[in-house]
């Protein structure tokens, strides 16, 4: 890379780093609090990726993403997950249009509302998996087919999905292979109770708050092709690659409690996404390089859905999230 290459870098930096401060202002008058949860959709966004956010009902996951789609000035679309929702009200569908001039009928597809920047998909587990695998191509190829023809999504295009918890009556598991498509799972927790003021008093008010946008689609690419060029040195990967690793019980550098409390771990996109995640974390705070506590900042969230958890670990109340802070304190930072 030249001299001229880094430094227009590094300027880019700086500029995503006021972005960021400008995105938080914005979403913080209609979100209170909620700040490392913004991170992560952020995050996901910069590395053209898809997030799912957990959280029971009424913790504002939906109007935390419907808020950034303003401030970032993307095409937004909502679609609600319900049981008799169908493959084809997400993705679109051929319909038949006759011709007045000719009374000749012919074939016009309607676009679903996949066809968008931000495709809300909320209370995505309220469907059965048929239809929750209409996204499967559309995140990952950021295509959709529909007969015989192949119909590219517009850049960027990302999935951002709340989900309820399981034990909410009228949910079904999302399959692993749409799990896996997933950088982030982060979880929405309840707000503290002076958030919960503050939320209270700001709700109940007369005046009405909106975020302003202060970036554009065209700004989101250029800080996704930044996030892939910025360096990681090759003992940060090695860390993410035995981090991810170290979830397989039976891999020899697997810890005890990983092999007692287990069934299976993390695949190759979990040390993708620690990579790359590390990436995005270093460009919001204005660093040149992902470093090893760029990655332990977003383990939890790349981790957690990819690992599966025997009865051993639920005989023991052992949470996901507690057997990843385990994970980082049994797995050294140099190898």
């Amino acid at each position: 890379m030249s001299d001229g290459s880094k430094h227009a870098d590094v300027a880019a930096i700086e500029k995503c780093k006021a972005s960021y401060k400008q995105i938080l202002v914005e979403v913080g008058k209609v979100i209170v609090g909620q700040h490392d949860v913004i991170d992560d959709v952020l995050m996901a966004l910069f590395c053209n990726a898809h997030i799912l956010l957990v959280g029971v009902p009424g913790l504002a996951k939906t109007l935390l993403i419907s808020t950034l789609g303003k401030a970032l000035q993307l095409d937004f679309n909502r679609v609600q997950f319900t049981p008799d929702l169908l493959p084809g009200d997400i993705t679109g569908s051929i319909v038949v249009d006759e011709v007045p001039s000719t009374g000749k009928h012919e074939f016009r597809f309607v676009e679903g509302p996949v066809f968008t920047n931000l495709l809300l998909a909320d209370e995505i587990n309220r469907t059965p998996p048929k239809t929750q695998a209409a996204l499967l191509q559309a995140m990952q190829e950021r295509e959709v087919t529909t007969g015989r023809e192949t119909r590219k999504l517009s850049r960027p295009f990302l999935v951002m999905a709340t989900q309820n918890p399981l034990e909410q009556e009228g949910t079904y598991p999302l399959p692993e292979a749409q799990l896996d498509r997933f950088m982030f799972n982060t979880f929405v927790d309840y707000p503290t109770s002076d958030e919960l003021v503050a939320i209270v008093e700001q709700t109940t008010g007369g005046v009405d708050r909106e975020a302003q946008g202060v970036m554009t689609g065209a700004d989101v690419i250029e800080i996704q092709d930044i996030v892939r060029r910025i360096p990681i040195a090759r003992p940060v990967v090695d860390y993410a690659v035995r981090l991810s690793t170290a979830t397989r019980p039976k891999d020899p550098t697997a810890p005890d409690f990983v092999r007692k409390y287990l069934n299976w771990g993390a695949g190759p996109r979990a040390a993708q996404y620690l990579a790359l995640g590390a990436k995005a974390n270093a460009v919001l705070n204005g660093n040149t390089h992902a470093s090893i506590a760029d990655v332990q900042r977003v383990a939890r969230s790349v981790l957690r859905h990819r690992i599966s958890l025997n009865f051993n670990a639920m005989a023991d109340n052992l949470s996901d999230v507690e057997v990843i802070d385990n994970l980082l304190k049994a797995v050294p930072a140099e190898g």
